[in-house]
């Protein structure tokens, strides 16, 4: 998506217009540092690699949304919080304005905005001449989780992005081809990143490449209930771990819950916060199970690979594209789910074929370092430059 004319503010290429650090503001995200979901963790790594880069990064979000005594914070990055209404349908679009108006008063040098919903608020930050380039996330419209007005607010929203954000970035090539078919835009592809991990030790009572594992936020999309059936059979000889949970309960919860006290092979962990604790189920498991249907490149399956873990994904595009030939591949069918986690929980060597090829797809194609590189072009790209764009 080519860059649309504004007013000249006569600055040097890549630079601010007086030869200070050009400075951006990051909209749309719980803040900073926050480890609430994958456009959190993508600002733990962007923020600090662009005040590397020689910006000035100034982070909006939420009261109460991040850990302030956090030792891997960076005193260099800038937070602002604002206020909004705290509930499911409005938070995002509340923060989001408000934050936005912040910025159209500050006047920063570019945005990076975070979630189509905000696309509503863009043409605010137009009028004052600041370029934006906003992540559109998957394709929120389409996910099963949201009633028919959420979808309705996430498909004008990304219609509003397409036509007033002046770059777009998404997650996965599939993603860019599906604006471009929808909404006639080009989009930047740029994934998201994962880290190379130690080795850890095996969770108490478990055994390396013994038992199957899930981790997943419990909303319909993720084939929740389609595991859960399957595990019924898995549990039969082989132990099965569930890390996630719905986060304000219900009836996946009670589901997870029943099944895990009818099973003694069962272990629902629920929400799981310790960074290496998750990375050594991911690291010892014989087999993790991806259900995720809709989005991009989902972040949890790119730390899973940076771990080495043997994965079984439900057969989508989005799937195949993160992974490659480092995965199995099946439909979401309980049945398949099973005959597939069992299959290679009792092959070693299938495990380890698939612990490599993952580890090195992972080291090729989503390093951190890689995709701070690319934000940090696309933000130098978004500057005006001399004598105007």
């Amino acid at each position: 998506m080519s860059p649309r004319p504004r007013p000249s503010t006569g600055a040097p290429d890549g630079g601010a217009p007086d030869g200070r650090r050009p400075s951006v503001a990051v909209i749309g995200t719980r803040g900073y540092p926050s480890y609430y979901g994958g456009f959190e963790t993508a600002v733990r790594r962007i923020a600090p690699a662009l005040v590397d880069a020689g910006w000035d990064v100034t982070v909006y979000g939420r009261h109460g949304a991040v850990r302030e005594d956090d030792p891997t914070r960076d005193a260099r990055v800038r937070t602002r919080t604002t206020r909004g209404v705290e509930s499911r349908s409005l938070s995002t679009l509340s923060y989001g304005l408000t934050a936005v108006l912040d910025a159209v008063v500050r006047r920063p040098d570019a945005v990076l905005m975070m979630n189509v919903a905000n696309g509503f608020w863009l043409p605010l930050l137009r009028l004052r001449g600041v370029p934006v380039i906003i992540n559109v996330d998957g394709i929120e419209w389409e996910r099963a989780k949201w009633g028919r007005a959420a979808k309705t607010v996430f498909k004008l929203g990304a219609r509003a992005s397409a036509r007033f954000a002046d770059a777009l970035v998404c997650d996965a090539v599939e993603i860019v081809r599906r604006w471009r078919d929808e909404f006639g835009v080009e989009g930047t592809f740029i994934p998201y990143g994962g880290d190379p991990v130690r080795e850890l030790p095996v969770e108490p009572g478990l055994t390396h490449g013994g038992y199957a594992l899930v981790v997943a936020r419990f909303v319909p999309e993720n084939s929740i209930v389609e595991f859960v059936e399957a595990a019924r059979r898995i549990a039969v000889d082989h132990d099965v771990v569930i890390v996630g949970s719905t986060g304000y309960g219900g009836e996946l919860d009670d589901l997870v819950r029943d099944l895990a006290v009818e099973h003694d092979r069962v272990r629902w962990l629920g929400h799981v916060s310790d960074d290496d604790r998750l990375f050594a189920l991911w690291q010892h498991a014989g087999a993790y199970f991806h259900g995720h249907s809709v989005g991009g490149t989902n972040p949890a399956l790119v730390q899973a690979m940076f771990t080495g873990a043997p994965v079984v994904a439900r057969d989508t595009v989005y799937n195949r594209e993160v992974l490659a030939d480092a995965g199995v591949f099946v439909p979401p069918e309980p049945a398949a789910i099973a005959e597939a986690v069992v299959a290679l929980l009792d092959d070693p060597a299938e495990q380890q074929r698939l612990r490599e090829a993952a580890a090195a797809r992972a080291e090729a194609a989503y390093t951190w370092q890689s995709v701070c590189d690319a934000y940090e072009e696309a933000l130098r790209r978004s500057l005006p430059s001399r004598g105007g764009r």
